[in-house]
């Protein structure tokens, strides 16, 4: 085993990433694929068919359902979950239900996020803490709020982008103030 388990977690996955560390009273299902060099926290359950990228890392009491799909680098704060069906009933339950949902590199979702499936969650984007995302967020998206409404960019390093550097047609450049990294940002419609 090429990976930490602390002894009261459940592994049943044989696809765990080297490095990994998997905390207290984590459940991994089997065929969660887990990525390298991830951090899953205490309680934390990881569904059947659920996919996460390398350096992810899972706060505690997280719950990743079937059909997610993370991208490396991802951070999913405490207490955040996904769902993955959009008619829930307890008395049907069928896999064919199953809506996927994808979180792209290096995005960030906040404490207590809830994400409703079918939805993109673009590069480096930021949910806040307690958002309900109902509709895809665009790469450096910074989302909050009930429905979840983009209020602005965030760059790499996770700070709000306010200075404009260049304002084209279709997209818009910026300096972050804090790290001094050019983002170029497609202008998109959010629906």
């Amino acid at each position: 085993m090429q990976y930490f388990k602390h002894d009261t977690a459940i592994v049943e996955s044989d696809d765990i990433g080297e490095s990994t560390k998997i905390w207290h009273f984590a459940h991994i299902r089997k065929t969660a694929t887990i990525g390298r060099h991830c951090t899953i926290g205490k309680g934390v359950y990881i569904d059947v068919d659920t996919h996460l990228g390398d350096r992810v890392k899972v706060q505690n009491f997280v719950s990743v359902y079937k059909g997610v799909i993370i991208g490396d680098d991802v951070f999913l704060g405490p207490g955040m979950t996904f769902t993955n069906d959009l008619y829930p009933r307890a008395f049907h339950w069928n896999d064919e239900d199953i809506v996927k949902t994808y979180v792209h590199k290096g995005a960030s979702i906040g404490a207590n996020a809830t994400i409703i499936c079918g939805v993109h969650i673009g590069e480096y984007a930021m949910v806040g803490a307690g958002a309900v995302v109902t509709k895809d967020v665009p790469p450096h998206g910074l989302v909050l709020g009930n429905p979840a409404q983009i209020q602005g960019y965030v760059c790499r390093c996770g700070r709000r982008l306010t200075d404009i550097y260049e304002d084209l047609a279709s997209t818009t450049r910026y300096e972050c103030p804090y790290c001094k990294e050019t983002v170029t940002i497609e202008k998109v419609t959010i629906k």
